[in-house]
């Protein structure tokens, strides 16, 4: 058995970690969100204003009366009040199936991400795009997207747990929700809510808490197999 495995079985170095784990993901997104502080700079100053107004005008084009109200539909489901909402009634699930360490993960999964998304706003105040007539509402700051960035840690959390509950449709559930997601994105594009860098950088962030939380249920994962495997050959 390997003795890193022996080593976070026991309680105060399994905490210790789990915690450690868990603020170096929010600590690791706001540093890589803060290489993109120089491109949101530049973006204020004008100097990428040309390159984020073309992306968007280029999508503007592929707008389509039938199309509008999917994008509507597929931008709802990534609001950020929605999929805490959700992080919040599947770990609720989960308590009534007593997997507690699951529900937990997929709380500060959810908290932590619009906690961060909400304090990286405020610290951007990047204006949102106003190239068009919204047919949406929009609120607070633009960079980063709040829709990109709890979209990958929600849908991905859930996606990861689906793909080890249903090992055999593990490609299809990488590749559905790998496509909610982008799609996700892009809406935001398409109802010109969003410059593309703001969604890229939600995703980018998003993606490095997703990795965080994940890692933390995989070494839960390990240790319950650790106990699992030490109860049977007592």
């Amino acid at each position: 058995m390997s003795p890193f495995l022996i080593a976070i079985a026991t309680p105060p170095f399994r905490y210790i970690l789990l915690t450690t784990v868990r603020v170096s993901g929010l600590v690791l997104a706001a540093i890589e969100l803060w290489g993109f502080s120089e491109l949101a700079e530049e973006v204020v100053q004008d100097e990428t204003h040309g390159f984020d107004t073309s992306v968007l005008f280029a999508v503007q084009q592929l707008q389509r009366d039938w199309l509008t109200p999917i994008m509507v539909f597929v931008t709802e489901i990534g609001d950020p009040t929605v999929l805490v909402s959700l992080s919040v009634l599947v770990s609720v699930g989960l308590l009534v199936r007593q997997r507690n360490f699951e529900a937990m993960t997929i709380a500060i999964a959810g908290f932590g991400a619009l906690g961060l998304n909400t304090l990286l706003k405020q610290l951007f105040e990047r204006s949102r795009p106003a190239l068009w007539s919204r047919v949406v509402d929009v609120r607070f700051y633009s960079f980063p997207s709040g829709h990109a960035m709890l979209s990958i840690v929600i849908y991905g959390i859930l996606g990861y747990l689906l793909a080890l509950r249903f090992p055999k449709q593990r490609s299809w559930i990488v590749f559905g929700t790998s496509v909610l997601i982008v799609l996700i994105g892009f809406s935001r594009l398409y109802l010109g809510v969003h410059w593309l860098t703001d969604v890229i950088a939600g995703y980018a962030a998003g993606f490095v808490w997703l990795v965080t939380c994940v890692l933390s249920l995989e070494i839960w994962r390990h240790r319950r197999e650790l106990a699992s495997q030490e109860e049977h050959n007592l």
